[in-house]
């Protein structure tokens, strides 16, 4: 994986696990990332962005647990196959991104309505209105 990176703001109130595991979530989610994609290992990770190799194992344990990646001892990490069939599940992998960005809008200062109306704004661009007081 050189590109496209993965970056970690260390003064985000969003714990640095859930940046990382975001922005591969997102990558993966959007095919930048594509089946059989070897991500870096944990250590090398870690080492790139100066954190805890801890802290990068929690974020691909959650992309596993979301089976959005493969872990194999001795083999890596690499993007994992998509479900076959029409009757796959995205509830984990809304989850995930749900929880990441009430933490980022949160540490923006949103309360919850602002979160809501942004998310309805994103879901139908042509009902968005202007910014409200206190939104994102």
């Amino acid at each position: 994986m050189n590109e496209p990176a993965v970056r970690v703001d260390t003064t985000s109130q969003v714990p640095p696990y859930a940046q990382i595991r975001a922005q591969l979530g997102a990558l993966i989610l959007t095919g930048r990332l594509v089946e059989g994609d070897r991500l870096p290992t944990v250590r090398q990770l870690a080492t790139d962005l100066g954190l805890a190799p801890g802290t990068v194992a929690r974020a691909y344990r959650e992309l596993e647990a979301a089976e959005l990646i493969r872990t194999r001892r001795g083999a890596g990490s690499r993007v994992a196959a998509p479900p076959a069939g029409p009757t796959r599940s995205y509830a984990p992998q809304l989850a995930t991104l749900a929880r990441d960005f009430t933490s980022s809008a949160r540490a923006l200062g949103a309360d919850t309505e602002a979160i809501l109306a942004a998310v309805r704004d994103a879901l139908d661009p042509d009902r968005a209105q202007p910014s409200r007081p206190g939104s994102v």
